[in-house]
């Protein structure tokens, strides 16, 4: 979402880098550069305008013009700035000792607010919590089902109850949590194509009859300014406590998301990077500026391997790399976790200058991940440990079983056979790096 914004700023920045001391002229031709690529991504006028006062002031400094690496000292600040936008601090989920703990969740029809429902659900789930997810939003059938068939997914209880009366419906879904030792209630109410006052009303009843914990608004991050303008709504009516930004991972400009907590005073508190329902994480405000700035998120990397890859599986791969014993099962293994992981392409854009490629991060194509994953699924046990017995009618075999050429399944055997001479020559350094060892050619399209 944020890659043709992150690449004008880079653009920005490197033409500051370049020089050895900045006047107040390359400040300026600077800060309107950077305002218009916050312009251009959608960003909300106003907060555009503080953002480039306040990075301007700070970047005609003492500090700036004195430093012998101005540069860097103004990318620091723009990233201090940009955190600042975004959140400053890390705010966190607040639930009370009461037990259920109740979560009202709220947005606009179409904003993604059921499966965010189910997202959370999921989430609290992994933190220990015993959720039950209620569906309140009876104008719409469809949303009922489909909560109950998300919490079928997940194997997490859903209430539904009778009638169409969505306060009382919210009642007995903390009644039944309560009968149920459930600690969690997540109520999913109603969402409306535009804000109305039966809506605005109905939430502030449901509200005043459940006393939530917390209030949840959920903005989809692809409607840009209106996403503001509607959770601006919801601010002075409900007092919602922070944001659940969906649809990151879209192709929009992504203004929505720098804008929303400068217009409501409200934290995102969540963030949605995709449609699996495991993809909703704890909105980090430095991280995300960070990646914005191209310079990578590598704790978030980090945290993404602890939570998909068990300790005992990595130390046991380790065991069988140091000895050249890597087989194609093995592979199949780390595709899985890759996949896992968000896919390759997300995995490289938390790394850090992975932006100031030439156009930036490469878009790796996980289909041809999933047919590489396919023609190991068509080898016998037998060929995955030994890949040299495959012969021309077995790979004629694996070709017809994983719907993929002959060629194809050569280029992997080939591929593969480069990547294990390379395990060999780098046991025999003794561990010591890669340096002055050849690298087979066509290696890196895995």
């Amino acid at each position: 979402m944020f890659e043709n914004l992150s690449q004008r700023l880079q653009d920005v920045f490197a033409n500051l880098t370049g020089k050895g001391r900045l006047s107040e002229a390359d400040v300026d031709a600077a800060m309107r550069e950077i305002r218009l690529a916050l312009l251009e991504a959608d960003v909300n006028f106003k907060v555009v305008k503080e953002f480039v006062a306040s990075v301007r002031e700070r970047a005609i400094g003492q500090d700036v013009m004195r430093s012998l690496t101005p540069g860097q000292t103004v990318i620091g600040i723009v990233l201090d700035e940009l955190t600042g936008l975004l959140g400053e601090t890390n705010a966190r989920l607040t639930l009370t000792g009461r037990i259920p703990n109740i979560v009202l969740v709220v947005g606009l029809q179409g904003s993604g607010k059921t499966t965010a429902t189910a997202k959370l659900a999921n989430l609290m789930r992994k933190q220990g919590k015993r959720p039950l997810m209620v569906a309140c939003d009876v104008y719409r059938p469809a949303a009922i089902d489909q909560l109950e068939a998300l919490g079928k997914e997940l194997d997490i209880p859903v209430y539904r109850g009778q009638g169409t009366d969505a306060v009382a419906i919210a009642q007995a879904g903390v009644k039944e949590a309560v009968a149920n030792m459930r600690d969690l209630v997540i109520v999913d109410t109603a969402g409306r194509l535009h804000i109305d006052e039966e809506m605005m009303d109905e939430v502030v009843r449901i509200k005043n009859a459940v006393a939530p914990d917390q209030i949840l608004m959920v903005v989809d991050a692809m409607t840009g300014q209106d996403a503001v303008t509607t959770a601006n709504a919801f601010a002075s009516q409900v007092d919602f406590d922070g944001v659940v930004m969906t649809k990151l991972d879209g192709d929009a400009r992504g203004g929505a998301a720098l804008s929303v907590r400068s217009v409501t005073g409200k934290p995102i508190l969540f963030a949605s990077l995709g449609e699996k329902l495991d993809s909703l994480e704890a909105f980090h405000p430095d991280r995300m500026a960070k990646r914005i700035l191209g310079m990578g998120d590598v704790v978030g990397l980090i945290e993404k391997a602890q939570e998909n890859i068990e300790t005992e599986d990595a130390e046991a791969l380790e065991a069988r790399l140091r000895t050249s014993d890597f087989s194609l099962d093995d592979f199949l293994v780390q595709l899985r976790q890759i996949k896992k992981m968000g896919g390759m392409s997300a995995l490289l854009g938390m790394l850090p200058g992975m932006g100031k490629l030439k156009g930036g991060v490469p878009e790796i194509d996980e289909r041809q991940m999933d047919r590489v994953a396919a023609i190991i699924h068509s080898m016998t046990a037998k060929e995955r440990r030994k890949p040299q017995i495959i012969n021309g009618s077995r790979r004629e075999r694996i070709a017809r079983g994983s719907g993929v050429t002959v060629p194809e399944v050569n280029q992997l055997l080939k591929q593969f056979a480069e990547a294990r001479k390379l395990m060999k020559q780098f046991q025999k350094s003794g561990g010591k790096g890669l340096r002055g060892m050849k690298l087979p050619p066509g290696l890196g399209q895995f």
